[in-house]
């Protein structure tokens, strides 16, 4: 039972009761409302007498309104486990996003806005902000071509983007490929793992169906003693979603076509006029920089890895030519032997330290004392009691999604915050990565009331078994904490308006405070709070853990100091390995984004492009070095980037150009003391609680009291001048 202050939130949270049919009609609703409040206002108002508050105003409430429902519509497809009602919510999006680009070229509307914006009126900065951004994004929609055969192209191209994207993102939530393996072939791929795995019957005798997974494909590539095996599971996950190929192809060449049309040069010159960056020669030029910075390391880092798998290999009296090779099958896996070997990294150790309910709660305290909040739980009678239905089941989506009310401490005023919602197991049909989905923005509505948020965080860890709770790599922790910082970041938001709440900020800074608080994750005391050895948590895992580690005495309770400098030790090791991988996602994005001319982008290969530019970049082998040909399309790893259809299309450089701000932030402000409370209180209040409210720029520099600088950065890499 929650403390009687926290048992009464001022505002229910959301149902998930829907049905295929009620997604429709919930969707047709909503658009049908929209539509009409347009249609009014271009009956109402003429272009003398508009204003802020009889033209903009009245589709801003409205726009609060739809992504109060919208956001839950869409998200159902993510998340749910009945087929039917993914497809319908694929189908809603699909009205919606039509609806978007409708209304985004109603050409009524915008002489409207056009005229507000003329008038210059006085407004407050976030009003102001909204009109400017309206009156471009209508531009930005086709409004800037003429009436006639070049804009219809255009709306035309719009609508097919919207449907690649929908069917893209389906594609790899639906995906439910594996491969089966002998446990030979699995030698080495820790017990629980293999346990765990489906036995195969009939002509699958004997085997174990293993799935693409991250909670199959990552150990495995790490752990599996066969390279013949790693290989084949990294070269089939790279085809394993290969209808998306063509539908990658499509759309980087309809965006270009879009871009021509609208008079820009390319998509890249399109979408970064938007961004911090503002030029696409700036993105270049930063990447370039990077590349140029890292590849020496890189090739070091190499060089000592073939090295140890050189030995590797003679130890098991394995001599069949790949030794001169450093294949991209091999890098997880020699990554760890070198971690385990050179520094005592054991993260199948580490991970027993790092059961996922106390890491999750161990992070939250973080948060409370950082930023001023409290969290809490609701289970059981409180469940049903926040249900109208007064079932608790109908404010989650699935029996494992945990909840929490968030509230303000007592210094912050003990107000009310919004729901933050846990769902981090994988099943069939959700998202496969690790994301934050805003289910509902804050925002203060036409009665001068605010509206608080609710925000949810996606991952897929390992299942708890009657052996073992979920246990976390040091890397899963280090992901846990990113995407609990967006969350952090949806819920402290509080803008006028929905459009800006929380993490709808351009691009390439909306990684910069989940980056920033990562820092948490490589500090010796903020691991030792967050560690509880498995064992501790019942009586059963003591006795588990007792019978498979043969161990006579319990493990201390939190981790030894010793497996903590190991952790902080490893930092940078292959660092510059992992940023060149990062630094190919990028330089790829930009290349199918920045082609030369229209032609340049039809005749380009892509497959052939995403493959050798991985190679040059990163040194790493693929099967082209085995084929004497140089054959470059053994695999279509395009075609499960969602990222790149999903919204981060000429933006993956963010999360590199991001890491700049998050690495000044956190040398400057929190290097010393990361439990900071006061500073850790006016971050939250000077940059997460503005959202995309100003100009990202200025929120830096009034937290820095300075531009912000790449100099942490390049120090942090180790590659400054």
């Amino acid at each position: 039972m929650a403390p009687l202050q926290y048992q009464k939130p001022p505002q229910l949270p959301p149902t998930f009761t829907a049905t295929p049919q009620s997604l429709l009609d919930d969707t047709k609703r909503l658009i049908d409302r929209s539509r009409g409040v347009q249609d009014s206002i271009v009956k109402d108002v003429t272009a003398e007498k508009a204003t802020f508050e009889n033209a903009i105003l009245p589709v801003a409430y409205d726009d609060n309104k739809m992504a109060i429902e919208a956001h839950i519509i869409s998200f159902y497809q993510a998340v749910s486990t009945d087929q039917k009602l993914r497809d319908a919510s694929t189908d809603a999006e699909k009205l919606l996003d039509d609806f978007s680009i409708e209304s985004g070229m109603r050409e009524d509307v915008f002489k409207l806005v056009n005229a507000v914006l003329e008038k210059q009126d006085k407004l407050k900065p976030e009003s102001q902000r909204l009109l400017e951004k309206d009156h471009k994004s209508y531009i930005r929609n086709g409004l800037g071509i003429p009436a006639g055969p070049k804009r219809d192209r255009f709306k035309d191209i719009k609508k097919r983007l919207s449907e690649i994207s929908i069917l893209f993102q389906k594609n790899l939530n639906e995906e439910a490929g594996g491969l089966w393996f002998t446990p030979q072939e699995l030698e080495g791929v820790p017990d629980d793992l293999v346990s765990s795995l489906k036995k195969g019957e009939g002509e699958h005798e004997g085997k174990l169906w293993l799935t693409f997974k991250y909670p199959d494909l990552f150990p495995t590539q790490k752990y599996a003693k066969s390279a013949d095996t790693r290989k084949k599971l990294f070269v089939e996950n790279e085809n394993k979603c290969n209808q998306n190929v063509p539908l990658f192809r499509e759309a980087v060449v309809l965006r270009d076509e879009a871009a021509r049309l609208l008079g820009y040069n390319n998509h890249a010159e399109f979408k970064i006029e938007d961004k911090m960056a503002k030029l696409p020669k700036t993105v270049d030029d930063f990447l370039g920089d990077l590349r140029t910075r890292l590849a020496p390391g890189g090739e070091q880092e190499i060089a000592k890895l073939l090295e140890l798998k050189k030995q590797d290999l003679k130890e098991r009296g394995i001599s069949d030519g790949s030794e001169s090779h450093y294949f991209l099958w091999d890098h997880r896996y020699y990554d760890r032997l070198m971690l385990e070997k050179d520094f005592s990294l054991d993260q199948q150790k580490i991970a027993e330290f790092f059961p996922l309910s106390t890491t999750i709660g161990g992070m939250l305290k973080i948060f409370e004392e950082l930023f001023g909040l409290v969290f809490v739980e609701i289970t059981g009678s409180d469940r049903d009691a926040l249900a109208k239905s007064g079932k608790g089941s109908d404010i989650v989506w699935h029996e494992d999604v945990q909840i929490f009310s968030v509230w303000d401490d007592k210094d912050e005023g003990e107000g009310f915050v919004g729901y933050l919602y846990l769902d981090l197991f994988p099943r069939n049909g959700k998202y496969g990565h690790a994301a934050n989905f805003n289910l509902q923005p804050g925002y203060i509505d036409e009665n001068g009331k605010r509206r608080y948020p609710a925000t949810a965080l996606v991952c897929n860890f390992s299942k708890p078994t009657p052996k073992k709770p979920s246990l976390l790599k040091h890397d899963e922790v280090v992901t846990l904490f990113h995407e609990l910082g967006h969350g952090i970041h949806d819920l402290v938001s509080r803008t006028i308006y929905s459009r800006f709440h929380g993490t709808n900020t351009v691009r390439d800074f909306v990684e910069a405070p989940s980056q920033m608080l990562e820092n948490w994750c490589w500090t010796p005391s903020q691991l030792r709070s967050l560690s509880h050895h498995y064992s501790y948590l019942s009586p059963e895992y003591a006795a588990a853990y007792q019978a498979s580690s043969g161990e006579s005495e319990k493990p201390s309770e939190r981790i030894p100091d010793e497996l903590i400098t190991s952790i902080i030790n490893t930092k940078h090791i292959n660092d510059a390995l992992f940023n060149l991988r990062q630094l190919h996602f990028g330089m790829f994005d930009m290349a199918v984004h920045e082609p030369a001319s229209h032609a340049a982008i039809e005749d380009m290969d892509v497959t052939e492009l995403f493959n050798k530019l991985r190679h040059d970049i990163s040194q790493l082998d693929g099967p082209e070095a085995l084929d004497k040909k140089g054959d470059w399309s053994w695999g279509n790893g395009q075609a499960t980037f969602g990222h790149l259809i999903g919204g981060y299309d000429a933006g993956y450089y963010g999360y590199l150009s991001s890491q700049v701000y998050s690495t000044d932030m956190f040398y400057t402000i929190f290097k010393a003391n990361p439990m900071n409370g006061a500073e850790g209180r006016r971050y939250r209040h000077t940059v997460l609680e503005k959202g995309g409210s100003r100009e990202e720029m200025s929120l830096l520099e009034d937290f820095l009291g300075r531009s912000p600088s790449t100099e942490a950065f390049y120090q942090e890499l180790g590659i400054s001048n």
